[in-house]
């Protein structure tokens, strides 16, 4: 035994050894990534270097680093699966439009539960119904829609990041008479249940206008198995899931762990946020 530890020791001292470890730990535990926009901002902050746990939500297949190739071509996303991301979580995935890219934002709905986005409130009507709102969303201003009942913008006591910077829409800016029907958010659910919702391929092929609006007016749609509905706390500033979908369990990396390093525009170093994990820097957020 303590022959086999020996050797166990001296190979991870030798490069081939250091090597192998590390690529192991970056495959399967833990992987550095950087905040790279204000999408996040004041839960996670532009240039916060943060550890992802891997293995939160399974064992995702392992990528060359830098080069984002699978190691295990034409698979699923996850080697081992394991708990899927719940609601109210922060989750780093891989983009869906372009899988080498990388994204942070929180989990706001999940298979089979149902949402829409009406000027600047969050809907949501879990999958479970009714009963689910009353354990889990306990002092949350609840509004019956469509017959259903609703959580109006559940997780904002909890995660005291999520905010907005600018103003809600007033009546008088609506674009088109047609709209200005649908400023009541009852209204505006049952015209819009009516029409299935589209993602495009870019914020390129979107009409200013629709850009603009789709900020504050969005759904309702209803996730399907495995699926996975993502914002920003930085609401008015996060390309999220109103403008390119739910993200699939397949696309889902991990979870934000603590801070290792954090400096601001300036590169002053911001000491007071390293070596903290997520949950307490959201615990110290006023």
């Amino acid at each position: 035994m303590r022959e086999n530890l020996l050797k166990l020791y001296k190979f991870s001292n030798s490069w081939t050894g250091t090597v192998i470890i590390v690529l192991l730990v970056i495959f399967f535990v833990a992987q550095a990534f950087v905040i790279p926009s204000g999408s996040m901002i004041r839960t996670l902050l532009i240039g916060d270097h943060l550890f992802v746990k891997k293995f939160a939500y399974g064992v995702p297949t392992p990528h060359i680093p830098f080069l984002e190739i699978p190691l295990v071509p034409n698979h699923d996303g996850h080697l081992i699966e394991g708990e899927r991301p719940k609601r109210g979580d922060i989750v780093i995935f891989r983009y869906p439009l372009d899988e080498k890219v990388h994204f942070v934002k929180r989990c706001v709905a999940t298979s089979g539960d149902e949402l829409f986005f009406h000027n600047q409130d969050l809907y949501l009507r879990p999958s479970e119904g009714d009963s689910a709102i009353e354990a889990n969303f306990k002092g949350y201003e609840t509004v019956s829609v469509g017959g259903k009942l609703w959580v109006k913008n559940p997780y904002t006591k909890e995660h005291k990041g999520i905010h907005y910077e600018n103003a809600k829409i007033e009546e008088k800016d609506i674009l088109s008479s047609e709209d200005k029907m649908l400023f009541d958010p009852k209204l505006y659910y049952e015209a819009k249940s009516k029409s299935d919702v589209t993602y495009e391929s870019s914020f390129s092929v979107l009409p200013v206008d629709e850009i603009r609006l789709r900020k504050y007016f969005f759904g309702p749609i209803k996730l399907g198995a495995d699926q996975f509905f993502m914002m920003g706390d930085n609401r008015d500033n996060s390309a999220d899931s109103r403008y390119w979908g739910p993200v699939k369990y397949s696309q889902v990396v991990g979870k934000p762990w603590f801070i290792y390093f954090s400096w601001d525009d300036d590169y002053k170093i911001r000491w007071q946020r390293i070596g903290k994990t997520v949950e307490t820097l959201e615990g110290e957020l006023k």
